[in-house]
């Protein structure tokens, strides 16, 4: 029987390590096929030895798995972690589209972020029926994050602890600060300590909210999946705030204004159609046309900042933005992890002329919201 740690190192080299670690048996001979069926088909693996699949000729033997089969053995044989990783190697690095386009598959599959991201770029592909099923990941993906997501951005809009002193004795509300110094008269050097004849506490009331507008402006090229998703999630989670108006748009090269559908987030992701040119200036201009009130404005574009359209037109509508008084934010990613890959020269370019550049989370993002609303 091979040693345990043989065998973990034969499934990461493959067929090639065989002489050296011994043939694997049950279990393991079953992982090893789907991880070929997998990463057998990489050229560059196989240049380097790594799960270099064994030559496929025509014969008579047992049939080719399809993605149905596969699917089926890799959630029998792996735990979670790698289930996700191997649907997101075949979705993304192998573009095996029948993942996410095959309703045999669909119906089988657990939904997660991948396939949702999958989802978005390949539904174009799609017929009725498999879109309904690709619905449901959809709705279970937004659904959770909606769940996670939710707490953390209305959080940042909650009342508020004011200075003003209260009559109402809460723990909650007791005032440290105030109350050492009403009473440092009472110190007793020998004991160290002050005793407290005249406790303080503070008044727990809202934010007073005038009406603001956030302009969020995401762009759907195909890198911005994540950050596209999350942007039609958290708009959802905005929408309707007291004091806030809330806007929604998505480009490429074209721009679409999706604020009617930002109360349905998951109405909102499957008209979103991912990839095509991207025009950043176009969709900046179109926002700036909704503001009612510049001073009380915040327009966050949402994008890898790699411009196809007209690079000095995009500086100059970002600065006479951040002159009339506008936050600009330029957010190159919008998600969870907020690690993004982005043109780093526009970016610094339109910081120059007053733009706020980073990347955030939503939650982030709420808290710089309501931190402007608070003003």
């Amino acid at each position: 029987m091979i040693d345990p740690g043989l065998e973990r190192w034969r499934l990461v080299l493959g067929s090639p390590a065989e002489q050296c670690t011994g043939g694997l048996q049950g279990e393991a001979a079953s992982q090893d096929a789907a991880l070929d069926w997998l990463y057998g088909r990489d050229p560059d693996l196989n240049r380097r030895g790594v799960r270099r699949g064994g030559t496929r000729t025509a014969g008579t033997g047992p049939s080719a798995l399809t993605t149905v089969d596969w699917l089926d053995d890799v959630h029998r044989l792996f735990p979670r972690e790698t289930i996700e990783r191997l649907e997101r190697d075949a979705v993304e690095r192998y573009e095996i589209h029948d993942v996410v386009t095959d309703p045999d598959v669909l119906a089988r599959i657990e939904p997660n972020p991948t396939l949702l991201r999958a989802v978005l770029r390949t539904k174009h592909l799609m017929n009725p029926e498999v879109l309904r099923l690709a619905r449901r990941i959809v709705d279970a993906v937004v659904r959770d994050l909606m769940k996670r997501l939710a707490p953390e951005v209305r959080k940042a809009f909650t009342g508020t602890r004011s200075r003003r002193p209260s009559r109402f004795r809460q723990a909650r509300d007791f005032d440290f600060r105030s109350t050492i110094r009403a009473n440092l008269a009472h110190y007793q050097p020998e004991e160290r300590r002050i005793l407290i004849e005249h406790p303080k506490f503070v008044s727990r009331v809202k934010r007073h909210l005038d009406q603001w507008q956030l302009v969020l402006i995401v762009d759907q090229s195909g890198s911005m999946a994540g950050s596209v998703i999350h942007s039609a999630v958290t708009a959802a989670c905005l929408w309707n705030l007291p004091g806030l108006k809330t806007h929604l748009i998505a480009f490429d090269s074209n721009v679409v204004d999706l604020t009617a559908d930002v109360a349905d987030p998951v109405e909102l992701l499957m008209k979103v159609q991912l990839g095509g040119g991207t025009d950043i200036a176009k969709a900046v201009n179109y926002g700036a046309s909704l503001i009612e009130n510049p001073r009380r404005t915040i327009l966050a574009v949402i994008t890898d900042f790699y411009e196809g359209g007209d690079e000095y037109r995009l500086v100059r509508t970002v600065a006479r933005l951040a002159e009339q008084g506008t936050q600009v934010l330029g957010l190159a990613a919008l998600d969870e992890e907020a690690n993004p890959t982005y043109d780093r020269a526009l970016a610094q370019r339109l910081a120059d002329v007053g733009a706020h550049v980073g990347a955030m989370t939503p939650g982030e993002l709420a808290a710089f919201v309501a931190e402007r609303l608070g003003r």
